[in-house]
């Protein structure tokens, strides 16, 4: 008997034999998650349904040895679901269930497997809502969103998950259960809440997120403007923060990807634009009329040969779609499209966007840009053709695309995690004491390594064998930065 038939054995000890999926084109699903350039088809796949079985799963692979990985809908953009050639796959997909809706304390008690919209669809009868809104939300789960720590459009003034979590339930390695944060508002000891939240699966296994509702803002109010240079509408971006106010949306957009846009769905953007800003503003009327006026003066001044006001929702919503399909938009002009993930200081934005088209003409690519401009986080959408043998290119511009983040003062991820895509990356940024830490809190929670080896943190030896540890003589730019 094989390893792996002994391993089907056990499992069917613990679930029913339905929930373990070992046959080729069971397994084919599972062999990426939204970052398709990296496949690998798992070993097994398992679908647990309670958190008993979740418990004897993760007794039973701690005892066995046996490596893990957890998924939840797939969605990720950095590889952390790619699994194990001779390890476990456990999806989360049937821990579905929202568990306890407090209108009153503005809570919501779910399992990791709820999508992010079912949250707020939920709410929504009571006047509420979740603030967090990726791109993906229709699909992507607000497990998914803990491990990744994902944060959205609205994430300039609502903040990131982490922001928006109160507690968690978690699972480790052993199956011993423990309870992070409460409905206070803090709590003794080290905020190990917040160290679980963009852990990317290395430290434990969540089973129940209690996140925070907010009320439905009273008002609101979506701007459009329209510039002739990337540089201008980066300028006016700034000049909005710098005025005082905090949009509850700041999105931009590139002329590559407007035009892609348009062509997808119509939504209204103006071709002829080398750069689009999309500003959201709620809260009491008087407050978001008198703000929107203001926004639209700052836009005007640096610029815009454009400013539109949606005059109702269905004209708000087309804004917002436009933003929310340009991914899908961009990948019907190409084979294939790699969707980079880096953050900077927002002063920067025009200068590493210029950066960015130099290295494109560099590398003879085409980079389509879309991204949270309200506080730098960017996702330039670079084009290819992996049946041309393009990859290893693409990932060469990717990784100059991120040490220009950090040359900047900014970093190699903004929401959408390390996983497998930016390890050596993380060898640019970081140094042998600080990748020593990570190592140091992963074995405190994750002794045998078991959960989600090979991810997000690379070993000490792949960045002495990259020598990225060595950026500038020795020396990180920007070491005044605290970068972890």
């Amino acid at each position: 008997m094989t390893r792996r038939d002994a391993m089907i054995r056990r499992l069917q000890a613990i679930v029913p034999d339905e929930a373990i999926l070992r046959r080729p084109e069971e397994l084919k699903p599972y062999e990426c998650d939204g970052l398709t350039a990296y496949r690998r088809v798992p070993w097994l796949v398992v679908l647990p349904e309670h958190e008993s079985q979740l418990v004897r799963i993760l007794k039973l692979c701690h005892d066995e040895k046996v490596p893990l990985v957890v998924r939840g809908a797939g969605t990720g953009l950095s590889g952390g679901a790619l699994p194990l050639e001779e390890g476990l796959l456990v999806s989360l997909a049937r821990f579905d269930r929202i568990l306890e809706l407090d209108p009153l304390g503005r809570t919501a008690r779910v399992q990791p497997g709820v999508r992010n919209l079912a949250i707020s669809g939920a709410a929504r009868p009571h006047g509420l809502y979740y603030a967090p809104d990726p791109s993906s939300q229709i699909a992507c789960s607000i497990g998914g969103n803990v491990a990744e720590n994902a944060g959205g459009i609205h994430c300039l003034k609502y903040g990131l998950t982490v922001h928006n979590v109160i507690a968690l339930r978690c699972l480790t390695m052993e199956g011993e259960t423990v309870i992070l944060g409460s409905a206070g508002l803090d709590g003794p000891g080290y905020d190990l809440l917040a160290l679980v939240h963009g852990s990317e699966g290395l430290l434990a296994v969540v089973t129940e997120i209690t996140v925070r509702l907010l009320p439905l803002p009273g008002c609101t109010r979506t701007l459009l403007a329209a510039f002739s240079t990337v540089a201008a509408a980066a300028d006016a971006v700034a000049a909005v923060i710098e005025a005082g106010l905090i949009p509850a949306a700041m999105e931009m957009m590139d002329r590559p990807a407007i035009v892609a846009v348009e062509d997808y769905l119509q939504a209204g953007y103006p071709r002829e634009a080398a750069a689009l800003v999309i500003c959201e503003l709620d809260g009491p009327e008087a407050q978001v009329e008198a703000e929107a006026a203001a926004a639209r003066r700052q836009f005007e001044r640096h610029g815009a040969f454009r400013v539109q006001v949606a005059q109702d929702e269905a004209e708000r919503q087309r804004f917002w779609q436009g933003r929310k399909s340009a991914f899908p938009a961009i990948g019907r002009i190409t084979p294939d499209y790699y969707c980079m993930d880096g953050t900077i200081p927002r002063h920067r934005v025009a200068e590493v966007l210029a950066g960015i088209a130099r290295l494109a003409d560099k590398y003879g690519l085409r980079v389509a840009n879309v991204f949270h401009a309200g506080d730098g986080n960017l996702h330039p959408l670079i084009m290819y053709d992996a049946a041309a043998g393009e990859l290893e290119k693409v990932e060469r511009l990717g990784r100059e695309i991120l040490e220009l983040c950090v040359q900047v003062g900014g970093t190699i991820t903004g929401e959408h995690g390390v996983g497998v895509e930016k390890l050596d990356s993380m060898c640019r940024q970081f140094g042998e004491g600080e990748l020593r830490l990570f190592h140091a809190v992963k074995q405190a929670f994750d002794p045998r390594g078991l959960l989600n080896p090979g991810k997000a943190v690379p070993t000490l030896a792949r960045c002495a064998e990259l020598g990225g540890m060595h950026v500038h003589q020795g020396r990180l730019p920007h070491p005044e930065l605290v970068r972890f």
